[in-house]
């Protein structure tokens, strides 16, 4: 059964463990789950089938903090998705990208006479490419700036002189991801198809352990991933399920 957490320690010191009164909650990944759990305290049959679960791409990203002098902000659009062939999908490499400029909406986010934007691919960029790169090296900064160039260019439909403007830009890698968000190969989350595959519900094989996050249902997304802690929640007999129906039922009249 389930009990509590050990927290990491320091050096050969063993950390502190918080003990569950009710359930341990993980919403790890599913691949950083197997990690975490002690050996033998779950089948190998359910191991070996949860780590074979297919992982999605990772993501490009271009952060800009630009000059915004003589640009009407307000002439442009808050979100924009770029898509060159719509018979390759979405989901093909260097076909999608998706952009933010919430400078448009709100001009405090940057300093006066300033923008702010984000642009990034949907989930399309392999992390087999980067996997044996290292950070800082000069490849990387090389691989960085050539990955970059599809981004800087969609930009450039928008606001065609954005490089000259550009006072900060911060490009983010499947590395960056896997770092900054301690991701599972810097993916999205499971590539769980819909009609293909069910993404798993809160119940684990070990007593006591309730999962939830987007390795569960109803999937990958800050709204899927928010169901999924309430489902996680009710799974341990907290009773969240019927006091959010009653709330979802008020809000409808």
């Amino acid at each position: 059964r389930a009990t509590g957490v050990r927290l990491a320690g320091r050096a050969s010191q063993p950390g502190p463990v918080l003990r569950a009164r009710t359930a341990v909650v993980c919403g790890a990944s599913v691949w950083d789950t197997l990690k975490l759990l002690p050996q033998g305290s779950v089948s190998e049959q359910w191991s070996r089938e949860r780590a074979a679960t297919p992982a999605a791409n990772s993501f490009m990203h271009l952060h800009v903090g630009f000059d915004a002098s003589g640009l009407d902000l307000k002439a442009l659009q808050a979100h924009y998705v770029c898509i060159h062939d719509w018979q390759r999908g979405v989901g093909a490499e260097e076909n999608a990208v998706l952009m933010s400029i919430p400078s448009v909406e709100d001009d405090s986010l940057a300093p006066a006479g300033c923008g702010v934007l984000h642009a990034y691919t949907p989930a399309t960029e392999p992390w087999e490419r980067w996997a044996s790169v290292r950070r800082g090296s000069k490849e990387y900064d090389e691989l960085k700036a050539e990955r970059a160039e599809f981004l800087w260019k969609e930009v450039e439909r928008v606001i065609p002189d954005i490089r000259q403007r550009a006072k900060v830009a911060l490009v983010g890698t499947p590395l960056t991801h896997q770092r900054f968000l301690n991701r599972h190969r810097g993916s999205y989350g499971p590539a769980l198809a819909a009609g293909e595959a069910t993404f798993p519900g809160p119940a684990s094989p070990l007593d006591g352990l309730v999962l939830c996050g987007d390795s569960c249902f109803p999937g990958i997304g800050v709204p899927a991933v928010a169901a999924s802690g309430l489902l996680a929640a009710n799974a341990t007999g907290l009773g969240t399920l019927g006091p959010q129906m009653d709330l979802l039922r008020r809000m409808a009249h």
